[in-house]
């Protein structure tokens, strides 16, 4: 416990030594540079900016209030780290999951380390990082090998090299980026998985390759049976609509009880039914406001 308390006081000092103008630091090569990169400090949450280049584009917002719970009750465990930018002014490199959590719990300051770096050293830090992340989905992934490439000017063996994966692996992501955007979406989503997206790739036809999308959704289709089904179309080609098997009529009862849970919903509530006799209702929502109004129904609390 004494060393926690020892070692959160020096971050507090370091942080008065950021915050005085004579002691302005720009480069590692600075007076005082070596007390404070590299170290944590105790930063004020508002000297620091969100990074533009994060390639995290959207954030669990259940998860992220159980983390901001954890906090709260814990504190932050592991630091962010930032770059210094300014006088008192730093941008995320990378935990912006900790930074937010930390904004909705109302702390005013958060350990950091603190690193210096340009512009594009500052998005290779925060792409690597990123890619060894183990929730991001393949398109997060994908789009993050793409940027490194492109903006790193990097080739697939550098890029291999550089995170420690084959080139193959590399490639495989990489292509999925030539998946319709409506299928990114899916797999974005959770709707796919990217052993789907791989097969659903070989089929180069666009109207085609959203058929067999959305009767993966429909029939939930494993990636065996997807792959059958693309091996059918490479087959029979257009006549892939030919080989589907017709869909299921909805039993004249479920479809009288969906109309009921329709005027009951006030939503036009689908159903759909497989070949097995399984199905599903789906109950469309317009709004994060519209949801909270199905749920309290659905709960029977309205």
């Amino acid at each position: 416990m004494a060393k926690a308390t020892k070692k959160q006081a020096l971050g507090r000092g370091l942080s008065a030594l950021l915050k005085d103008p004579d002691n302005d630091i720009k480069s590692a090569k600075d007076k005082n540079a070596d007390k404070v990169v590299g170290n944590i400090v105790e930063l004020d949450i508002e000297s620091i900016e969100v990074n533009p280049f994060q390639p995290r584009t959207s954030f669990n917002e259940d998860a992220l209030q159980e983390l901001a719970t954890s906090i709260r009750e814990l504190g932050v465990i592991q630091p962010i780290t930032v770059r210094k930018i300014d006088f008192n002014k730093y941008q995320l490199v990378s935990g912006e999951r900790r930074y937010r959590a930390s904004k909705l719990v109302g702390l005013k300051t958060i350990p950091s380390y603190i690193r210096i770096a340009n512009d594009q050293e500052s998005l290779e830090m925060a792409l690597v990082e990123n890619i060894q992340r183990q929730d991001l989905d393949p398109i997060e992934i994908a789009l993050s090998y793409q940027r490194l490439i492109d903006e790193i000017d990097l080739t697939q063996e550098q890029l291999s090299d550089r995170i420690g994966k084959n080139r193959s692996t590399i490639a495989n992501y990489l292509r999925l980026l030539k998946l319709d955007p409506i299928i990114q979406t899916g797999m974005r989503d959770g709707f796919l998985s990217m052993g789907h997206g791989r097969t659903l790739i070989n089929v180069e036809d666009d109207e085609i390759q959203l058929k067999i999308y959305e009767q993966i959704i429909e029939e939930s289709l494993s990636v065996r049976a997807t792959e059958q089904l693309v091996r059918s179309y490479q087959k029979h080609g257009k006549n892939l609509g030919k080989e589907k098997a017709s869909t299921p009529s909805v039993p004249k009862e479920i479809k009288t009880t969906v109309k009921d849970f329709s005027e009951y919903f006030g939503a036009k509530v689908d159903v759909k039914v497989n070949k097995k006799g399984n199905g599903k209702l789906i109950i469309p929502f317009s709004s994060e406001e519209d949801f909270k109004r199905l749920k309290k129904l659905i709960q029977g609390e309205a």
